[in-house]
């Protein structure tokens, strides 16, 4: 008889109490930068960083620079990445293991406010992503700091995904003062900084996506506008079947 094959690589890594600890805390709380996980796992922030290299190196994790501060960096877990890996090591011992999602079975539409800071591109695209998405059982909104109008590529890349943003208007973040939100999530760096805090203990999130309207030349500034379009669908997805 053959010997039984060694753990599959992710259990190795998901062992680790430091580890299950970042992952967990990057799958509740959304980015974070390396001293935000160093205060909330209690450890010093070289400890931190090696087992962030680690879960990089496995391709759990990425990091980007904020662009609200070059000097820092956000971490953002892959869900998609950890899901395959997670699901290919449960087949490794029997099929059954790897059942159905689990989807929001709520009774009460969620209701969930993007915030970017010009709520022209990346919160507007979230808001018509999750409405599109979640088949009406999300109710998204978006606001910005300093809001400016929704971008004419927004709105064609958009139309290209079958969602139309047409009818979107910008909106201030005081439009939703004193509102109820189930989650509030932040999609900008600098927007982050000054979000306010809504009442009724709203979820707070940050996903860190850079800002595509930065890119002056237009070809360039769609691409960058469809590779967010493909991670919200990511993120929001998950979202939506697991809302934290």
């Amino acid at each position: 008889m053959p010997p039984p094959p060694a753990a599959p690589n992710i259990l190795v890594l998901l062992a680790h109490d430091l580890r299950w600890g970042v992952l967990h805390r990057l799958a509740q709380a959304g980015d974070q930068r390396v001293f935000e996980l160093a205060d909330y796992l209690g450890q010093p922030q070289n400890i931190v960083s090696y087992h962030l290299k680690k879960l990089r190196d496995a391709g759990l994790i990425h990091a980007r620079r904020s662009e609200a501060d070059s000097r820092d960096q956000y971490y953002r877990l892959d869900m998609a990445a950890l899901r395959q890996q997670y699901q290919a090591a449960g087949l490794t011992l029997h099929p059954a293991l790897v059942g159905d999602t689990v989807t929001n079975t709520s009774p009460r539409p969620m209701r969930v406010l993007f915030v970017c800071t010009h709520n022209a591109a990346r919160s507007q695209m979230a808001e018509g992503l999750t409405r599109h998405l979640s088949g009406g059982r999300v109710k998204s909104h978006s606001a910005g700091s300093h809001p400016l109008s929704v971008h004419p590529d927004a709105l064609t890349v958009m139309t290209e995904r079958g969602v139309d943003l047409s009818d979107h208007t910008p909106n201030h973040l005081s439009d939703y003062a004193g509102q109820h939100f189930d989650a509030v999530i932040t999609v900008c760096d600098r927007a982050r900084e000054v979000c306010p805090t809504f009442d009724g203990g709203a979820q707070v999130q940050h996903w860190s996506l850079p800002d595509p309207l930065a890119i002056p030349e237009r070809a360039a500034r769609l691409d960058a506008l469809r590779a967010i379009a493909d991670e919200l669908v990511g993120r929001i997805s998950g979202f939506i079947q697991h809302p934290a």
